[in-house]
């Protein structure tokens, strides 16, 4: 629901504005003259204004700078009688988005509000970079048990409001279950902007958060924005949140227990709306007895946690992703592909794949461009050293039946989540025979 913030200093048509905007869905503010435009400004951060020209204490231009100096970029829409176009067009030059003669006609006031509104979403996802969900960012789910558990959980936490903390190796894909998230929730529709925290200093990531004033620095020429306040109504990912720094972490908190913050060098609260979903790779539990992280940050953080696996432990899941990434950049190089043989899908399933999914997408990549078409040869698959001494004729006939047999029962325990007698099940063997199977080949 779009936010709209009435100004005129008439009672009557305060009432006429409210009235038709109210009733086409839109949340309404009033204010009956400037300083209580200013005021409702910074408590209600609204996407329209719609701004009367003529005011006793502030007229709409002057109204309009004084909204510029707090950072407003909502779009504005004057009202003005018919003997002072000559004043609309005036403001106009001074970044109003349209001007509605008095008396309006109620169908011109909902296009024109409905067209700003329009134009402002777009301008927004150009500013923030937004991304769409396409190829790039799908969520690939296989049969992996773990891994279904994980998408489970995320598709519950994603119908709350509750802040989500997502546990997992480099690689395993958590900033595109972040965007699954964000794409199943209500706010699918607001910005999803994404910070990597990794490797910025504390006053480059605190600008880049909460935005800093105009002065606030050597540097600070003009008022910035910060991604927080950008992604008002939508999502924030903060990908490798257990590096941030103490005086960051101590902000990023206050944030998390008000719903609001001020920019670097500011003193103005500001409130926003936004979803945070945070994600590490690093032992959090651990970094908190350590004194390396906040223990009440972290459990604000981590009202929901979800553990992505990583590929090695959902061997399921290696056949339909390495499909999806030999589809997806075959038709972005523009190319044709077959599906891939057996013989390369049994390589990639048994290679450990310690940089996890990313690890294998760049694989069959590299793959892919190189690769002539129809057939990716196996040749194509740089797989490290460890898979290399797998290759044929490496080792010798029953270490080969040895690992064959070691990467069944694995992929049966995953299957069977841990339990051997399930998994013997599976294999159609005896489970005493099994768990003789597992001593003999050494399997955990």
């Amino acid at each position: 629901m779009a936010k709209i913030l009435i100004v005129d200093d008439e009672p009557f048509n305060l009432d006429v504005l409210e009235q038709e905007l109210a009733d086409r869905g839109y949340a309404i503010e009033r204010a009956s003259d400037g300083a209580a435009a200013l005021a409702a400004f910074d408590s209600f951060r609204p996407d329209l204004i719609l701004l009367d020209y003529q005011m006793p204490d502030m007229n709409g231009i002057e109204v309009m700078k004084e909204l510029k100096s707090r950072g407003n970029d909502a779009p504005v829409i004057v009202l003005t009688a018919y003997g002072t176009i000559e004043r609309a067009v005036l403001a106009m030059k001074e970044g109003a988005y349209d001007f509605i003669p008095k008396p309006f006609e109620p169908d011109h006031l909902a296009l024109a509000v409905e067209k700003a509104l329009e134009r402002e979403k777009l301008r927004r996802e150009v500013e923030i970079l937004s991304e769409e969900i396409g190829d790039r960012h799908h969520l690939v789910v296989g049969p992996s048990p773990k891994m279904m558990r994980a998408v489970d959980a995320a598709k519950k936490a994603a119908a709350s409001k509750a802040t989500i903390l997502l546990f997992g190796e480099s690689g395993t894909g958590k900033e595109i279950v972040a965007r699954a998230i964000h794409q199943w929730s209500e706010r699918r529709d607001k910005p999803f902007v994404a910070i990597n925290c990794v490797g910025l200093s504390k006053e480059l990531l605190e600008s880049e958060l909460f935005g800093h004033e105009k002065g606030a620095f050597t540097g600070a020429h003009q008022l910035k924005k910060g991604k927080m306040e950008r992604a008002d109504g939508g999502t924030i990912f903060l990908d490798e949140v257990g590096d941030i720094g103490q005086e960051v972490q101590t902000k990023l908190l206050r944030f998390l227990q008000e719903r609001e913050f001020e920019r670097v060098g500011g003193g103005r609260p500001i409130r926003v709306d936004v979803r945070i979903i945070a994600a590490t790779n690093r032992d959090l539990e651990a970094d908190v007895k350590q004194g390396r992280f906040r223990e009440d940050l972290f459990y604000r953080l981590n009202v929901v946690p979800i553990v992505l696996p990583p590929l090695r432990e959902r061997v399921e899941d290696i056949a339909p992703l390495a499909e999806f990434f030999v589809r997806r950049f075959a038709r972005e190089t523009k190319k044709s592909f077959d599906p891939l043989p057996p013989r390369i899908l049994s390589r990639l399933c048994g290679y450990d794949w310690p940089g996890n999914v990313r690890e294998l997408g760049n694989i069959i990549e590299r793959a892919v461009v190189l690769g002539p078409g129809p057939e990716l040869d196996l040749g194509e698959f740089p797989l490290g050293a460890a898979a290399e001494s797998a290759a044929p004729g490496a080792i010798s006939y029953h270490q080969a039946v040895d690992a064959a047999r070691r990467q069944l029962i694995q992929d049966a325990l995953v299957r069977a989540e841990g339990n051997r007698t399930e998994a013997a099940k599976l294999l159609g063997l005896h489970k005493t025979h099994l768990f003789r199977l597992l001593k003999s080949l050494k399997i955990d």
